[in-house]
């Protein structure tokens, strides 16, 4: 082991207080989590019992309610789609925590790529501003964005539930088509690995395939999701990518759950936030949660990016 770089250790103070790590300490993390992730498939396979978050969006003390609310890594299975940096104040240590988790309980924790893990968004939401303002150059944004490239962009629970960011793609049939994906990238600004992280469902009976309002992906309907569940014996799509003010929402028939696990989201929308519990008889619970109590460095950092899809 590194000196300096207990797992446990790392975990165990990230808990207590929210803090940095040292960027030593990130360069050790990020090449641990490289040589993790680049073991696993584009179509990663998970195990039931198992819990999937949606977006986190760098909220750290709420992931931190979202674990007392779940339990910790490695008594709960987590399995989360994406976005855990941008809009809130600690996406540095809301993506070390769950690094680390990753590190230390590879086969328990899934952590998937959204949207919003990529150098161009990261760019305007956030996340480079609060690593410059912590570590005084790009140097660690630069190796976290370089990791996002290695991240899986979906998973299967038991053969049954596809779990991704944000939705299907016009250009993939299968779920071998995904697996057939070079995902070693920045996402494209369109192509089918871009589709899966920007793509949403239509919200109205609307069939088919439409012009997505976010300018990345498109939007699909009912039909789609039939058709795409039917050709790969899948029972669900879950995803997240999308506000929903009770923190989880279903379309297309219940063939389609949206999970949003960032409370009060840019501490303004009021939302509440969800867990879904998948047991190991692939029963399905859902768990709303609450922000955490106002705490961080206090910084009006959401003044400073501009407005986007919510």
């Amino acid at each position: 082991m590194d000196s300096g770089f207990d797992v446990d250790q790392l975990i165990s103070n990230l808990y207590q207080e929210c803090k940095p790590l040292p960027e030593d300490t990130i360069t050790l993390l990020c090449e641990r989590a490289r040589d993790v992730f680049s073991m696993e498939s584009n179509v990663h396979m998970v195990r039931a019992p198992v819990t999937v978050c949606g977006d986190v969006h760098g909220q750290f003390h709420d992931l931190i309610e979202l674990f007392k609310i779940g339990g910790r890594a490695p008594d709960t299975n987590y399995l989360f789609m994406g976005d855990y940096v941008d809009r809130g104040y600690n996406s540095v240590e809301t993506l070390s925590l769950l690094l680390l988790l990753k590190v230390r309980f590879k086969d328990r924790v899934t952590i998937l790529r959204g949207n919003h893990e990529s150098r161009q968004i990261t760019q305007v939401y956030g996340f480079y501003d609060e690593c410059m303002r912590k570590y005084g150059s790009v140097s660690v944004w630069n190796q976290f964005t370089e990791l996002f490239d290695f991240m899986p962009l979906t998973a299967v629970i038991e053969d049954s539930i596809f779990c991704l960011h944000g939705g299907l793609s016009p250009s993939l049939d299968t779920l071998d088509n995904i697996r057939q994906l070079e995902r070693v990238q920045e996402t494209p600004h369109e192509g089918p690995m871009c589709d899966l992280l920007w793509s949403d469902p239509h919200e109205d009976d609307k069939p088919g395939w439409g012009v997505s309002p976010r300018g990345a992906g498109y939007t699909f309907g009912a039909d789609i999701t039939q058709q795409f569940n039917h050709n790969n014996n899948l029972t669900l799509v879950a995803r997240a990518h999308q506000l929903v003010m009770e923190g989880y929402n279903w379309c297309h028939n219940q063939n389609v759950v949206t999970i949003f696990s960032a409370p009060n989201y840019c501490y303004r929308c009021g939302n509440q936030a969800a867990l879904m519990e998948v047991d190991e008889n692939m029963n399905l619970s859902f768990f709303q949660f609450d922000p955490a109590p106002i705490r961080g460095d206090g910084q009006d950092i959401l003044n400073k990016t501009p407005d986007y899809f919510l």
